[in-house]
């Protein structure tokens, strides 16, 4: 009887030691491709604003690709890629605080917009256009301030936009809640095995019944982002630095851009940038906004819309004279 009680206790025992070795083996493989993925096809360059890193791809006029919260070059590649196969040159950094780009002392938009013409020194660039989503919007907008002479267009995709309150100063240290989920690769990778559809909606911002209903090409895509974003451990001072100023909706002078600019905000968006990004455009002399009823954050179901769109209006813009210079920043 004592031998028969053994083996069955024993088996669920057993049981739950091969799901913990299933489980270690299946995220220690999954972590490894994704540092793989994120260490190469990028390189680093010296600038005055200091270390940054970047990818090019394609050919053809040059697009600034500025990636959002929890991003990198790598998740920049992603979004661009449609413009790199429709013929332009598409240039993704790293922002600060993101893989191998450090996070200086000031990492305010601005700072993040000399950033950006520090790379176009670098790569011998007078200009491009720039795109850039969600909370690369900041830096972007600043770009397109303090370097207009160099935007030749600006394309704000769902940016992390709100109404305008304090200035952006980056908080002395992240909680410690915030350390322990964005901090963990484990924690975040294991959510999006047993929690998939509360992490779509609660950190990528995206219906499930979105997901649900896009073609199976649209929700691999959607799920290749969610997977790019490990490792988040070499992710986080840069996403806490995106947190902190978009909470603080630093104000942007918007009514001074020059620059050719469309914006394009979804309905659905769970991050609420909806309502921004069409005040934003409202406030940009001569901005078009293009919206969309469904799709969140991640425009699930809208991705060949948004390529064709984006793909006419850089067009557009590259057959158009530069603005006058009275109107030019530094």
């Amino acid at each position: 009887m004592n031998i028969q009680r053994s083996v069955v206790l024993g088996i669920p025992a057993a049981v739950l030691a091969g799901l913990a070795l299933f489980t270690y083996f299946g995220y220690r493989d999954e972590l490894g491709a994704a540092e793989a993925r994120a260490s190469s096809g990028s390189e680093v360059v010296d600038s005055p604003c200091g270390r940054i890193e970047y990818a090019v791809i394609g050919k053809g006029a040059p697009v600034l690709l500025v990636h959002g919260a929890g991003g990198g070059f790598d998740q920049g590649l992603e979004f661009g890629r449609p413009l790199a196969e429709r013929g332009f040159t598409v240039i993704a950094m790293s922002r600060f605080g993101y893989l191998r780009t450090p996070m200086p002392a000031d990492a305010s938009p601005a700072a993040q917009a000399d950033a950006h013409a520090c790379l176009l020194d670098a790569l011998k660039l007078p200009g491009a256009a720039i795109l850039g989503g969600s909370a690369g919007a900041p830096s972007t907008i600043e770009f397109c301030l303090r370097h207009a002479r160099r935007c030749s267009a600006m394309v704000l995709l769902v940016p992390a936009f709100f109404p305008p309150g304090a200035q952006a100063h980056p908080a002395a240290s992240p909680s410690l809640m915030f350390d322990w989920i964005v901090g963990s690769d484990f924690f975040f990778w294991l959510n999006m095995k047993l929690a998939r559809d509360t992490m779509l909606e609660r950190v990528f911002a995206t219906p499930v019944r979105d997901f649900e209903n896009a073609s199976s090409e649209e929700r691999e895509r959607i799920l290749r982002i969610a997977r790019g974003s490990l490792p988040l451990s070499r992710r986080r001072k840069g996403l806490w630095n995106d947190l902190v100023i978009v909470a603080s909706s630093p104000r942007h002078e918007l009514e001074r851009i020059a620059s050719p600019t469309l914006v394009i905000g979804i309905e659905d968006d769970l991050f609420g940038t909806y309502p921004s990004s069409r005040s934003a455009a409202e406030r940009i002399p001569g901005a078009r906004f293009l919206s969309f009823p469904t799709g969140g954050h991640l425009w699930v179901g809208r991705q060949n819309e948004v390529a064709s769109e984006l793909t006419a209006f850089l067009n557009r813009s590259a057959a158009k004279p530069a603005h006058p210079a009275s109107c030019a920043g530094a």
